[in-house]
């Protein structure tokens, strides 16, 4: 009499990994900080300035749009002496609001740590607002700049 030959290991409910060792499953969880991307963790550091500048003030974060980027373009515009690596602001043009976009590796090259990160990416948001608004950094945050 012919026994039944046993099912694949894939078909199964649990199966193992290639060596025969354990079960496949990642070696960390996904809310776990290290399964964050370093992009990822610089668009929450921006989420969280842009939160905290809109809750004090909400008339100048709300008509403005944010982005982040890479790298900044390779080209200056032929007007521009020196162009700008960290931020860029963009003037509000044929029905688009204005906009001010990071550059993500540029910031993270003069950076040592994540709070360090955090004081450039506040200053750069900072800086740019009241350039648009015509305002001193310091009036819309103490710290800028500290």
């Amino acid at each position: 009499m012919r026994r039944p030959s046993p099912e694949p290991p894939w078909m199964g409910k649990t199966y193992r990994n290639r060596h025969g060792r354990g079960l496949r499953r990642p070696t960390f969880g996904a809310r776990l900080p290290r399964y964050r991307t370093r992009s990822g963790m610089f668009d929450d550091m921006v989420a969280a300035q842009l939160k905290r500048l809109g809750q004090a003030w909400p008339e100048l974060v709300k008509p403005l749009q944010f982005a982040v980027e890479d790298v900044p373009p390779s080209d200056p515009l032929p007007w521009e002496d020196e162009p700008e690596l960290l931020s860029k602001a963009f003037p509000a043009g044929h029905g688009i609001p204005p906009r001010i976009v990071l550059y993500r590796l540029p910031i993270q090259m003069q950076t040592r740590d994540r709070d360090e990160m955090q004081f450039i990416i506040r200053d750069e948001l900072v800086s740019r607002i009241a350039d648009h608004y015509g305002r001193r950094p310091e009036e819309i945050d103490p710290d800028w700049g500290l």
